[in-house]
């Protein structure tokens, strides 16, 4: 079905692996304890922006004095200690394994690349792709196209030759903008 592409590139968050409700529990867990809360359609426009991003949106609409980076490596901590007993693969893994040795396949997530790479190992997935690009990785995040157009340099395939596999807004923008094919997975 996707023979046609010379390079696979996936989000991570909610396209791959089911992260996203323990997302939002770790963000309610940190923010609870400055007593403060979100608007779950505000979360879930922000999705696959990094931490520290929607960290920023949160202290701009409580109009607090937090330091947006600290929020968001609290929030990281929090994460951490939840997703290796929660996280578990979606669907489109089966794409994944399907073009394994097929063709080139990277991660492009929001996240930061040690907690990409630490999941994948996790669930005996890392093997399966050439390349990861987190958060960390780029200076500038979806929807600006930085983090697909240094997967498909690091895999060796020119952007327009690639395929990008997303479940949020700003990645399906990021994928546009670098002049490669999206499959919004939330349509599968």
């Amino acid at each position: 079905m996707y023979d046609r592409y010379q390079g696979l590139i996936f989000d991570m968050d909610g396209t791959i692996l089911d992260t996203e409700p323990t997302h939002r529990k770790a963000w309610h867990e940190v923010m609870s304890r400055y007593g403060m809360t979100f608007d779950e359609a505000a979360m879930v426009a922000l999705s696959g922006s990094p931490s520290w991003h929607i960290a920023q949106a949160i202290i701009a609409s409580h109009q607090v004095d937090l330091d947006p980076h600290h929020l968001a490596a609290e929030k990281t901590r929090t994460v951490e200690a939840m997703l290796l007993d929660s996280v578990r693969p979606l669907p489109l893994i089966d794409v994944v394994k399907a073009y394994h040795g097929r063709r080139p396949m990277a991660v492009g997530t929001g996240s930061e690349h040690r907690m990409a790479e630490t999941l994948l190992r996790h669930l005996g997935l890392f093997n399966y792709f050439d390349a990861i690009v987190g958060a960390d990785d780029v200076q500038r995040h979806k929807p600006e196209p930085d983090t697909f157009l240094s997967c498909a340099e690091l895999i060796g395939v020119p952007p327009e030759k690639c395929v990008v596999f997303e479940d949020a807004d700003f990645g399906i923008q990021a994928a546009k903008s670098a002049k490669m094919a999206v499959v919004d997975v939330r349509e599968l």
